[in-house]
C-alpha cells in the first residue's frame, strides 16, 4: 500500500510541476516551436514584411482579445465582437465618405459605439439574469444587419489620409497599430495587477457568490468589463477600416474565434478568475502566426478553422484537467 501511495504521489508531483511549468513558460515554447517548424518548411515566413505582415493582423485582433481577457476573467464570452468591428468600420467609413464629417468625429464616435452596444451587452445579461452567450449571439445578428442596413449593401471606400495612419502608419520602423497594442496590452496588464479594478474582477471570477458577500458591486463590474470589450472592438474597427480604405461589409467575420482562442490559449480560464493580458499576447501571436504559416503552406482557409477549433478545444481540455488536478 506505501509502495502505491508513493507512485501515486510521484505521478501527482509531475503533473503538478508540468502545469507550473506550462502556466509559466509553456505557451511561449509552443509558440516557439511553431515559429521554427514554419520557418523550415516555408523560408518566407522569417522574411521582414512576412513578420510585419503578422504582427499587423496580430494587432487587430489582439486589441479586442484584451478586452474579451476581461470579460472571461469573469467567466463570461461574447460573440458580437466581430459584428462590433463591422458595424463600427462602417460608421467610421460613412462619416469620412458620406456623411461629411471631421476626422475627428469619424474616429471618436465609432468607438463610442462600441463601448455603448458593449455596454448594453453587460447591462442586458446582467440586469435581465441572461447568459452572456445568449444576448451577445443576439447582438451580432442585430449588428451584422445594421452594417449591411447603414452601407445599403456596398463596402464604403476612399479614407482621407491622416484616417489612414492608424492602420498603415509607421512611428519610426514600427507600425502604429503594433505600437496601439502594445501600449493597450500593458495599460491593461496594469490595471488587472495594480488596481482595485483589477483585483475586484479577479476576485468575482474566482467565485461571485463571496464577491457578492464581501459587498463588491458584481454587477457594476461586469457591465464596466463588456463595456471596455465594446471599445476595443470599436478601436480595432478603425485599424481595419484605415488599413483596408474602406468600410467592409465582411469586416471582422470570423474574429470571435480568433480572439476567444488568443485568450484561451494564452492562459486564460473560461472558469474566470485565472489568466491576464500578458497570456492574451502570446496567444494572440500564436493564432496569428499559425494563420500566416498555413496560407504560406497553401492550406485552405476551411483546413485553418478546423485547426483552430481543435486547438481551442485542446486548450480548454488542459484547462479543465488542470483543475481538476488541483481540486483533488
Amino acid at each position: 500500500m506505501q509502495l502505491i501511495s508513493d507512485e501515486q504521489e510521484t505521478q501527482k508531483s509531475f503533473v503538478e510541476r508540468f502545469f507550473i511549468f506550462w502556466d509559466k513558460a509553456g505557451i511561449l515554447l509552443a509558440f516557439i516551436v511553431v515559429c521554427v517548424i514554419f520557418g523550415a518548411l516555408n523560408p518566407i515566413f522569417f522574411h521582414p514584411l512576412n513578420i510585419l505582415n503578422v504582427i499587423r493582423q496580430v494587432s487587430i485582433i489582439g486589441v479586442i482579445a484584451v478586452g474579451m481577457t476581461f470579460v472571461i476573467l469573469l467567466a463570461g464570452i461574447d460573440l458580437s465582437v466581430g459584428s462590433i468591428v463591422a458595424f463600427c468600420g462602417i460608421i467610421a467609413a460613412a462619416f469620412q465618405v458620406k456623411w461629411g464629417g471631421s476626422l475627428f468625429l469619424s474616429i471618436v464616435i465609432p468607438l463610442l459605439i462600441g463601448g455603448g452596444i458593449g455596454f448594453m451587452n453587460g447591462f442586458i445579461s446582467t440586469k435581465g439574469g441572461l447568459h452572456p452567450f445568449i444576448v451577445t449571439l443576439g447582438s451580432m445578428s442585430i449588428f451584422r444587419g445594421a452594417t449591411l442596413l447603414v452601407a445599403q449593401g456596398k463596402p464604403i471606400a476612399g479614407m482621407s489620409q491622416a484616417f489612414r495612419f492608424i492602420g498603415a502608419g509607421m512611428v519610426g520602423p514600427i507600425p502604429f497599430p503594433v505600437v496601439i497594442f502594445i501600449s493597450i496590452v500593458i495599460i491593461a496588464g496594469i490595471v488587472l495587477k495594480r488596481t482595485v479594478f483589477g483585483r475586484y474582477i479577479y476576485a468575482i471570477g474566482g467565485n461571485e457568490e463571496a464577491a457578492l458577500l464581501s459587498g463588491i458591486m458584481v454587477e457594476r463590474y461586469k457591465i464596466s468589463a463588456f463595456t471596455i470589450l465594446g471599445f476595443l472592438s470599436g478601436l480595432s474597427a478603425l485599424i481595419l477600416t484605415s488599413r483596408l480604405n474602406s468600410g467592409e461589409l465582411v469586416a471582422g467575420q470570423g474574429y470571435e474565434l480568433d480572439v476567444i482562442a488568443s485568450v484561451i490559449i494564452g492562459g486564460t480560464s473560461l472558469m474566470g478568475g485565472e489568466g491576464g493580458v500578458y497570456g492574451t499576447l502570446v496567444g494572440a501571436l500564436l493564432i496569428g502566426v499559425i494563420s500566416n504559416g498555413l496560407n504560406l503552406l497553401g492550406v485552405q482557409p476551411y483546413w485553418q478553422m478546423i485547426v483552430k477549433g481543435f486547438i481551442i478545444i485542446l486548450a480548454v481540455l488542459l484547462d479543465k484537467l488542470k483543475r481538476r488536478f488541483r481540486t483533488t
